[in-house]
């Protein structure tokens, strides 16, 4: 029987203070805390929990999020690990620890993140592929926020991408399931940006992963050149997805002159785009978008 040990946690955090566990990770969480959350249907390849320490009465609650699907889910981890060491933003939640699991015979590993509140705008996983439309869903209820309410949140969005752009990292496999937001806080956050990297690069498959909903061109083009403005048109579809009362992108709740300056974000030639996340942002700000709650 394996021993659930946690390796250099002696005085330490139950968590962060551990490099090590040998044993199952849940059964080693419910040892230290109460697993409140369990996220098991994850596209990455990846099973997570919601765990609270401290007892009956405490609240330090951590995300912990394993690799579960052999090589695929432990590449993204590691791609998220080096990019959460050069991207630091308070909208982006963070990869703080990692832990090296020996379970079964086999080696993987863990991440540990601070738990943020919110929900995840879309989840088809988990709540169906209906969930954008569905009436009571989180994007239905983001949709019907007022307009200044959804501006604050993808101006933080905006703003977080100004950090990644300033680390020469591109965003990949953004879409409205990385989206995390706070119904009572009025908050959003960037969850699971475990594609992202440094860039340009050159696409070596036949596509990347992702949402076809939210993707440029080149990124279906194996041989383009996945660069900056790569990230400048993902970002215009989201604004331009999320700022619209419908999936059919038909009910537009924004001005002309936002519009104006989302079609050139989007434009197919990537050469005809803003030629990075600065300028996006500058042009937003000037189209009336103050990020203001």
């Amino acid at each position: 029987m394996e021993n659930l040990v946690g390796r250099g946690s002696a005085g330490g955090h139950p968590l962060l203070g551990v490099d090590r566990i040998e044993g199952p990770l849940r059964a080693y969480l419910s040892r230290i805390g109460d697993v409140f959350r369990v996220f098991e249907k994850q596209d990455s390849g990846c099973l997570a929990y919601g765990v609270r320490l401290g007892g009956d009465g405490g609240d330090e609650r951590w995300f912990v999020k394993r690799a579960a699907g052999g090589a695929v889910g432990l590449r993204s981890l590691e791609r998220a690990w080096a990019f959460h060491r050069a991207v630091r933003h308070p909208v982006i939640v963070p990869q703080v620890h990692r832990i090296a699991l020996r379970e079964g015979g086999g080696d993987s590993l863990a991440v540990v993140m601070p738990w943020r509140d919110g929900e995840v705008l879309y989840h088809p996983a988990e709540r169906g592929r209906r969930d954008r439309t569905t009436p009571g869903s989180p994007m239905a209820r983001f949709r019907a926020l007022p307009v200044a309410r959804i501006e604050a949140a993808l101006a933080r969005v905006l703003d977080a991408h100004l950090a990644v752009e300033a680390a020469g990292h591109v965003a990949v496999d953004l879409y409205d399931g990385a989206l995390l937001y706070d119904f009572t806080a009025h908050e959003m956050r960037l969850v699971d940006l475990d594609g992202y990297r440094p860039g340009p690069f050159v696409l070596d498959a036949e596509r990347l992963p992702g949402s076809t909903r939210f993707m440029a061109p080149e990124e279906f083009q194996r041989g383009a050149t996945i660069d900056i403005r790569t990230t400048v048109y993902v970002l215009g579809r989201t604004v331009r997805l999320l700022l619209d009362a419908g999936d059919e992108e038909r009910a537009w709740r924004g001005t002309a002159a936002q519009l104006a300056v989302l079609r050139r974000a989007m434009a197919p030639d990537p050469g005809e785009r803003f030629a990075g996340v600065g300028e996006l942002t500058s042009a937003w700000r000037r189209a009336g978008c103050s990020g203001g709650a």
